[in-house]
């Protein structure tokens, strides 16, 4: 017999052998109908695995994120063995699932693939998943997967077993298709539904432009029709919502090839935008204590090579700067931090001066591969809004905690009410990718663990998520389509101190080592509107608003009148202006609901006359008649309900 732990702690014993299926049906014959996948001793299994010693099994049902996973990784492989039915001569690479749905980049050498293939495509993957194939993992040696890719001619998989070690292969096998397969499977194709092809895109192997460019297939499935018919709503709302529409619509950025990809260009309107994001971030940084600093785009390379991002970043950043000096080499700034470190030494501080709160929003440059590039959210020049905190260990927990409040502020007073707080911890079986010693990343761990949970707030641990220098408490946000977006990001620093040698004096006149706290509420500027765009829709908090009003004189005779009522405005800061074109009202009136100007001033000859101005409010339609002052208290007023005092 075994002992199997369950979630909930009790524990259950079990013959050796049985399954997690097995498990399932001991506790209920719903949960075995619908359960996926499992995990057992922290490792991925498939729901037939043996399970031959004690241990905790964690069950998934498609309302797990594992879950999920499991049904989208196992239609990846129907997907391919669609496309060899249709494409014999296709060369498959990799296949995994994402966070909505899965791809698999496919060489389809001298053929091709088109959105006029898709239906047939996903009729084939239908008519598998009806036939209830199982999914059978086996072990191969490396000799034999090496000689059945090569025998295929699949050069892709044979790079990839080239670089596995031999006893750690393994192949998955469903009906008469066969694939290189790590595992985590659902039970059998059956529980696949719908299925819907959704894109085709071209896709470096292994994101390497100096590589052969496959066609990358994006697919989606679920186990139900009328979940797929939802999810096809919420993509067509999404390309209303998609920022680059919009930001070209409501005239907010740019991009041009002369200035280059993913290097976007602000016009006014955005400009404007992001100057007041900016103005509303650095009021409540001046009230938590931060003093604002400024540093240059460049640094030395040795500057990176110290702090450790050359060795982590080098590949992805642009190239060095040679100066006529001989073996001067600079870089475009890839991070903030380690300016500020320098800052940090510029001079002695005591334990009496900490915390020190260093501020910047600052512009840094990384060399995305331009098959990554998408508007906004992955440019190649980008503004942080960056702060890090020096501070004693003794001081960390606060410190922490008072960031966690203001990420929350940012939060409530854009309207993102929907998040997880993820506690990002590094990956305890691939610690090479990590800086540091194990003592202080323990420390560093231990440190946001204690603050979230003194703090009171909910989180879940992933681990592998965190940064090369630290761990880090990341905001998952939700936006209004359900879709997941990383916002505000926390992180707990032992080693850049090391690196740089900061001290400061202790109350024991003795040296010691301040902690470093990297925050960032927004993450970048540039991500962050793009999500704020499409998470209103263009329609933005009235206080972050380019135009918060428009007059609307009904005809030129009300002219003066209207300039007046602007002027008005003025005082109160309300931001308008005045639609004197010679158009009729109801045309002006649908070009301002296009615009998704919040209030619409409309002025004739009652209004002239009284001294008020007729409102109508976008998306809402007619508010009244109103004095400008009492019109300026509706916009006072609702600007109060969100833009809420820190």
């Amino acid at each position: 017999m075994i002992n199997i732990t369950l979630p909930d702690g009790s524990v259950k014993q079990f013959e050796k052998n049985s399954t997690a299926m097995d498990v399932a049906k001991n506790i209920s014959e719903g949960l075995a109908r619908n359960v996926l996948s499992a995990q057992f001793n922290g490792s991925t299994i498939e729901t037939k695995t043996p399970l031959k010693e004690d241990g905790s099994l964690t069950l998934y049902t498609w309302n797990d994120l594992e879950g999920k996973k499991a049904f989208w990784h196992s239609s990846a492989h129907i997907l391919a063995q669609s496309i060899l039915f249709f494409y014999p001569n296709a060369k498959l690479t990799i296949g995994p699932a994402i966070e909505n749905g899965f791809y698999y980049d496919v060489d389809f050498e001298e053929e091709s693939i088109s959105e006029a293939d898709f239906k047939k495509i996903e009729d084939k993957m239908l008519e598998f998943a009806r036939q209830k194939f199982e999914f059978e993992m086996r072990s191969v040696s490396k000799a034999d997967a090496l000689s059945y890719y090569r025998t295929n001619n699949n050069v892709f998989k044979v790079e990839l077993i080239e670089n596995l070690e031999d006893g750690d292969i393994t192949f998955c096998d469903h009906s008469d298709f066969t694939d290189l397969c790590r595992g985590g499977h659902i039970p059998n194709t059956g529980f696949i539904k719908a299925a819907k092809i959704l894109s085709v895109a071209g896709a470096y192997w292994r994101g390497d432009e100096k590589n052969k460019q496959l066609t990358r297939v994006y697919g989606i499935t679920f186990p139900k029709q009328k979940e797929l018919t939802e999810y096809l709503a919420l993509l067509e709302e999404a390309k209303k919502r998609d920022h680059r529409k919009l930001g070209k619509e409501l005239e907010l950025f740019a991009f041009s090839n002369k200035v280059g990809q993913g290097l976007p260009l602000w016009l006014p309107k955005g400009a404007a935008l992001r100057e007041r994001l900016e103005n509303f971030l650095k009021k409540a940084q001046k009230k938590a204590g931060y003093e604002m600093v400024i540093t240059p785009h460049i640094g030395q390379k040795e500057l990176y090579v110290t702090s450790g991002h050359y060795a982590k970043y080098g590949a992805d950043s642009f190239q060095p700067i040679h100066t006529p000096k001989d073996e001067e080499e600079f870089l475009l700034k890839p991070m903030n931090c380690p300016h500020h470190c320098e800052i940090y030494n510029n001079k002695p501080y005591s334990y009496k001066d900490l915390p020190k709160r260093f501020a910047e929003f600052g512009t840094v440059y990384r060399y995305e591969q331009s098959g990554e590039l998408h508007g906004l959210t992955r440019v190649r020049g980008f503004t942080q809004d960056d702060a890090h905190i020096f501070c004693t260990p003794e001081q960390l927990i606060q410190e922490f905690q008072e960031v966690i409040n203001l990420v929350l502020y940012v939060f409530n007073s854009l309207g993102f009410e929907n998040f997880t707080a993820q506690i990002s911890l590094r990956d305890p079986n691939n610690k090479e990718k990590y800086i540091g010693s194990d003592e202080n990343w323990e420390k560093a761990e231990r440190a946001i663990i204690e603050a979230t949970k003194e703090q009171g707030m909910e989180t879940v641990i992933e681990y592998g998520e965190a940064a090369f220098y630290g761990p880090k408490l990341d905001f998952m946000v939700k936006d209004v389509l359900g879709r997941s977006w990383q916002l505000g990001t926390i992180q707990v620093d032992y080693n850049l101190p090391e690196r740089f040698d900061l001290t400061y004096k202790g109350a024991d006149n003795q040296l010691h080592r301040p902690v470093m706290i990297h925050r960032a509420p927004f993450g970048s500027m540039e991500r962050f509107i793009a999500i704020l765009i499409e998470h209103t829709g263009g329609n933005f908090p009235l206080w972050l608003m380019p135009e918060q009003a428009i007059i609307l004189p009904i005809s030129e005779k009300y002219q003066n009148y209207s300039e007046k009522v602007l002027n008005l405005l003025e005082n109160y800061e309300i931001r308008a202006l005045v639609d004197n074109r010679n158009e009729k009202v109801g045309r002006k009136i649908r070009d301002a609901e296009m615009s998704k100007i919040p209030f619409m001033l409309i002025i004739g000859e009652n209004e002239a006359n009284e001294g008020t101005v007729s409102v109508r409010k976008h998306g809402e339609g007619d508010l009244g008649t109103f004095s400008v002052e009492q019109f300026a208290k509706i916009v006072q007023d609702e600007i109060d309900k969100t833009l809420k005092q820190f």
